[in-house]
């Protein structure tokens, strides 16, 4: 049964997992070489946007494993 706590809960948890995942793409944007939304939008680099979709996933995995336990 959903009451008001678990689903104050649910809402906690995703939030606190975009802050991360958003913290963390951010770093790895910063810790990779070279610009990667400009290679990505002005250059349309299909593998740096590949490389991305994979690092997100990755990240979004992570995330999710450290959160369910």
């Amino acid at each position: 049964m959903l009451t008001l706590s678990v689903f104050l809960a649910t809402l906690l948890y995703a939030a606190l997992g975009i802050v991360i995942f958003v913290f963390s793409f951010v770093l790895v944007d910063k810790l990779t070489p070279g610009e990667l939304w400009r290679e990505i939008i002005e250059r349309r680099n299909m593998a740096v946007a590949l490389l991305a979709g994979a690092v997100a996933l990755g990240i979004s995995n992570i995330i999710a494993a450290a959160i369910h336990g």
